[in-house]
């Protein structure tokens, strides 16, 4: 029997995923789809020649084994809640929205459910994982990104700092994962999956750069553990979205494939 999957919001990361299990992944299915303009996400789904219905996000556990969120970090209560109080499963992929909401990890505790984390744009999640089994004494992440990317951060609007028109790379903020998940919360995703694998929120440290060198989204990761320091360095091609990378969505279809696979690599 199939995993029903139905996908929250169909922006660059819903389309793609969609488009892969309508065209088949090994015991899965798509479902469902919920989106804010269902009208739109009809004429999508149509144009792509993906049959699949169009629901309300409280209609996803009647219709979904699991849920991916690929929504506004802003609507990530609604789709976790009714899945988790049915002991459903979410694959979250706006981490960043997950850390000041606890309650969601304790709904799925009490009700059988499962807060799932793909990857992302990230890169060694597993060593991380794996180091955290012992003591990781520190996290540093140093993220640089293309201005376009970081602009209408809330953090940057707040403080009145700007990113248009500069010569030179720009530290914008410095502090911890959890206050940059408040500061950037469509931007720094990754560091919050990576603190939740790691030493939480409050120590991962991370700094972020607005720099017009580049022109993709760069991560730099330093881990002093116990069992071993390493570093990672990934840059990350932007998709439609330029906050997003394009490597977020295959990441995602990587880790659906592994829920129904012979054979499972990785931690």
């Amino acid at each position: 029997m199939s995993i029903r999957v139905a996908i929250a919001g169909l922006g660059a990361i819903g389309r793609t995923v969609a488009r892969k299990l309508a065209d088949g992944l090994p015991g899965l299915s798509l479902s469902a789809v919920a989106a804010r303009d269902r009208d739109k996400a009809r004429a999508w789904l149509e144009g792509e020649r993906i049959a699949c219905p169009v629901v309300p996000l409280d209609a996803l556990p009647s219709v979904a084994d699991l849920a991916v969120e690929c929504a506004p970090a802003a609507i990530l209560g609604q789709i976790c809640t009714p899945m988790l109080k049915a002991g459903k499963r979410v694959m979250v992929l706006s981490a960043s929205a997950l850390l000041p909401r606890p309650e969601l990890v304790e709904l799925a505790r009490v009700h059988g459910g499962q807060l799932i984390l793909p990857t992302g744009a990230l890169i060694g999640l597993d060593a991380v994982v794996a180091a955290a089994e012992g003591t990781i004494h520190s996290v540093q992440v140093v993220t640089r990104k293309p201005p376009q990317g970081l602009a209408g951060a809330p953090y940057l609007v707040e403080h009145a700092i700007s990113v248009d028109g500069l010569a030179d790379a720009k530290r914008v903020f410095k502090g911890s994962a959890r206050e940059a998940a408040a500061a950037f919360p469509a931007n720094v995703n990754v560091v919050a999956a990576l603190s939740l694998a790691g030493i939480g929120p409050d120590r991962t440290v991370i700094e972020v750069w607005a720099d017009p060198a580049v022109t993709r989204n760069c991560h730099h990761i330093e881990v002093d553990a116990d069992s071993a320091r390493f570093s990672m360095t990934i840059e990350n091609i932007p998709s439609e979205n330029p906050r997003t990378g394009r490597i977020t969505a295959l990441s995602v279809i990587a880790a659906l494939r592994k829920l129904g696979a012979p054979l499972v690599v990785g931690t």
